[in-house]
């Protein structure tokens, strides 16, 4: 065996119904004295509830989808006016992505408190939108030194963020099998978060108060990010970055309906990672279970109902060629990644998808 695999410094606490205290004791760790809070308006009263126990200098709201860089500007100079010396993030992936924006230029340590399955605050990967292109780094300073999970923050969301958000989760499972850093290690993580999300989200739709499934869905969440973290962003990704960045399209809703058409794309040059998938969905097939839940989960299906035009489509296949992972199971081309992406802005059967068997020449 030969790979590196780097675990990321960062202390966990699963708190179900005590995040007020987790967060607290969070902040004493760090010695913080001077807190901001950023959460957006749909969470200011869960961020109330949260930050209970400690008295913010600043609380800010002007969380915005993918991060602008004007609005990531905005916020650090808040941060710098209050003299703030830690962030309590509460809220989804935009939400510490905005934190993330103030410690890559600050240093100041982040708490993140998620209320989605986005995963963001178990990762070092920032994101910034300028122009309507989403540049994304990874730094160590924007690892957020704790986070502090929950469930029952997460029993307000609605069913359909869920869905879509749990699905986003899972692509980091399905990433991670096959991105640049992939690694046996990661893979465990990956395949063991598809098991807890493949049966916690089903749960989550039929009873999104119960515990039971809002607490394996979080789980499953975590370990998602945390493979992801590790084997880095593959071809899922960097098409959605593109076309969250360019187009403004949401962003869970784009990774849950993208998913299946780069599994099916993938899959017939990855078989190891296929099987693993299969076998965490309890299916013959990855491709089959994971359809199998969307259609449990009523997931979304198409691009074009995202509001994603198909005149698009070349400008954002000019894109993500561009950055595709060198490495990928199958070799990108504009050819082949313009039949992925109009299938997945039709809505159409990804298992009509001709597979293409075609693995990239060694190095």
């Amino acid at each position: 065996m030969h790979f590196v695999h780097e675990s990321l410094p960062q202390c966990v606490r699963f708190a179900t119904g005590g995040a007020p205290d987790a967060v607290r004791a969070e902040v004493d760790r760090l010695n913080a004295r001077r807190v901001m809070v950023i959460a957006g308006p749909a969470a200011a009263a869960l961020a109330e509830k949260v930050t209970s126990e400690l008295s913010p200098v600043l609380r800010h709201d002007e969380v915005v989808m993918h991060v602008p860089v004007e609005v990531a500007q905005r916020t650090r100079a808040a941060a710098a006016a209050h003299r703030v010396d830690a962030i309590v993030a509460v809220g989804g992936g935009s939400t510490t992505g905005l934190a993330k924006a103030v410690a890559l230029t600050t240093g100041v340590p982040i708490v993140a408190v998620p209320t989605t399955y986005a995963g963001s605050e178990a990762t070092a990967v920032w994101g910034l939108t300028e122009a309507g292109r989403k540049t994304t780094g990874i730094d160590p300073v924007v690892l957020p030194r704790a986070i502090v999970y929950d469930a029952t923050l997460l029993r307000g969301l609605p069913v359909d963020l869920s869905v879509a958000s749990g699905l986003n989760a899972l692509a980091h499972c399905v990433d991670s099998l096959w991105a640049p850093s992939a690694d046996p290690i990661n893979a465990v993580f990956a395949a063991e978060g598809a098991r807890a999300l493949h049966q916690g989200l089903p749960l989550v739709a039929t009873a999104p108060q119960g515990l039971a499934g809002l607490e394996i869905a979080l789980y499953g969440a975590y370990l998602a990010a945390t493979a992801f973290a590790s084997a880095g962003s593959g071809l899922h990704h960097k098409i959605c970055h593109v076309l969250g960045g360019r187009f403004d399209l949401p962003h869970a809703q784009t990774h849950a309906t993208v998913l299946p058409y780069v599994l099916a794309f993938n899959a017939p040059n990855a078989p190891d990672a296929a099987e693993r998938l299969a076998t965490a969905f309890g299916s013959p097939t990855a491709l089959a279970g994971l359809q199998e839940l969307r259609r449990t989960l009523h997931a979304p299906r198409s691009l074009r109902d995202l509001g994603l035009r198909e005149a698009d489509i070349p400008v954002a296949v000019t894109d993500v060629v561009a950055i595709a992972p060198p490495s990928n199971p199958t070799r990108v081309t504009e050819q082949n990644l313009t039949g992925l992406l109009l299938a997945a802005w039709a809505g159409a059967d990804p298992t009509d998808q001709a597979p293409v068997i075609d693995r990239p020449a060694a190095g």
